[in-house]
């Protein structure tokens, strides 16, 4: 368990500073869309600082995946659930999703969805390889 906390926080330190960058993005396209003129400090603040923090944790709980005492389907909850909270709080606490049950169910319907889509491309890439590898431990004895 140690390990994981070790590497948590060396890859959410690597990326936390990735946050801040697409916020900066996603605020520059609001202003160029002209869907939004100014900013608060207040909301610029929040912005920056959840931001920072989904980053850092989204990058720094793909640690979970090197923990062998856990059972694959176990990682990907926790993982999946981890990032969905990280997700959700960063949302509500900027104001960029209504504190409403239907927003708040599409929101976890999409984010679901995504989560399963990406997993099925990595479980399908993954499959590829390693049966190309196994051929090829096969064809060279």
């Amino acid at each position: 368990m140690k390990n994981f906390w070790k590497e948590f926080l060396l890859r959410g330190l690597i990326c936390a500073s990735g946050g801040p960058i697409v916020l900066a993005m996603i605020y520059g396209i609001l202003g160029a869309a002209g869907a939004v003129e100014a900013f608060s400090p207040r909301e610029v603040c929040m912005g920056i600082l959840t931001i920072t923090l989904l980053a850092f944790t989204a990058a720094g709980m793909t640690a979970i995946y090197q923990m062998e005492q856990l059972p694959l389907p176990t990682m990907i909850l926790l993982h999946g659930g981890a990032l969905y909270i990280a997700y959700i709080l960063t949302y509500l606490l900027n104001g960029w999703l209504q504190q409403l049950l239907l927003p708040i169910l599409v929101f976890t319907g999409i984010f679901v969805a995504g989560y399963a889509v990406i997993w099925l491309i990595i479980y399908a890439v993954t499959k590829i390889k390693t049966e190309d590898l196994n051929k090829k431990l096969k064809n060279n004895p």
